[in-house]
């Protein structure tokens, strides 16, 4: 290899690991779906379904590729599901984004079962697993194929208070880091109930990176979005809520909107 061939490789590589360093890392938290599992589950034999819908008015405008930055795009989901037992459900996600541009895409599909231990009537707490796999385009996740283990506690205080936390493991199949391990995605709602009306509080979602190497304050993801819950409807669900993003890693605005029949 010549001086001046060894010189450009140099030149290349060195722009190349500037590029990587300077790219925000890729979306690990679900774009498509942003909620927090408060441990119900369909009746056996009863379908419900719901749409999950977000918009990001001010996001991140680059991304490390193929991943298409957030800005800008709205993202629409249709979630099937059908209670098996009292303490097993079976659903899916099928997933679409319209860009920036406005054009629409097919964004790729889930399966879950989510397992629950029954409520008794008496019962302020309510625990349960949802296990997951995803298929999914690499313009909406560098990691295509993953799978998510979502514990969940949920429990009230005096009738008035609901807290429901997901400490959320995350997979990759795709491009997973040597030694790194599943991604550590914590969730969680805390909200004031009017019983029969609406609930209103707050819904804490973060990405603090891989379990044995967290990538730092600014790299990770952190999100507190405002939300109200409509429970008026006995057989209708409604979730609304103003997200904003704590960290440079994070969009600085979303809007998410959840509308579930039963």
């Amino acid at each position: 290899m010549t001086r001046l061939a060894r010189t450009r490789l140099c030149q290349t590589l060195l722009g190349a690991a500037v590029v990587v360093a300077l790219s925000p890392p890729a979306q690990a938290l679900d774009r498509f779906e942003i909620q927090v599992y408060d441990g119900s589950a369909d009746p056996p034999g009863t379908p419900g379904i719901e749409l999950h819908a977000n918009t990001v008015p001010v996001g991140l405008r680059t991304s490390v590729p193929p991943e298409l930055p957030p800005n800008h795009q709205t993202h629409l989901t249709l979630e099937p599901s059908l209670g098996l037992t009292p303490w097993w459900e079976i659903g899916g996600y099928l997933q679409s984004t319209i860009r920036a541009d406005g054009g629409l895409d097919f964004a790729g599909v889930k399966l879950r079962s989510k397992f629950v231990r029954p409520s008794l009537a008496f019962d302020r707490f309510r625990l349960g697993v949802n296990l997951e796999v995803s298929a999914i385009p690499a313009a909406y996740e560098r990691d295509r194929f993953g799978a998510e283990v979502r514990p969940i506690v949920a429990f009230t205080v005096a009738g008035r208070l609901a807290f429901a936390v997901n400490p959320i493991l995350d997979f990759a199949f795709t491009h997973p880091a040597a030694g790194e391990g599943p991604s550590f995605e914590p969730a969680l709602s805390a909200v004031y109930v009017v019983r029969d009306l609406l609930s209103a509080g707050v819904e804490l979602y973060s990405d603090y990176g891989p379990l044995a190497h967290p990538v730092g304050w600014r790299a990770e993801q952190h999100y507190v979005f405002e939300v109200v819950n409509v429970l008026r409807w006995k057989h209708v669900e409604l979730n609304a809520g103003v997200g904003e993003g704590l960290t440079p890693a994070s969009n600085r605005l979303v809007v998410k909107m959840i509308l579930g029949f039963q």
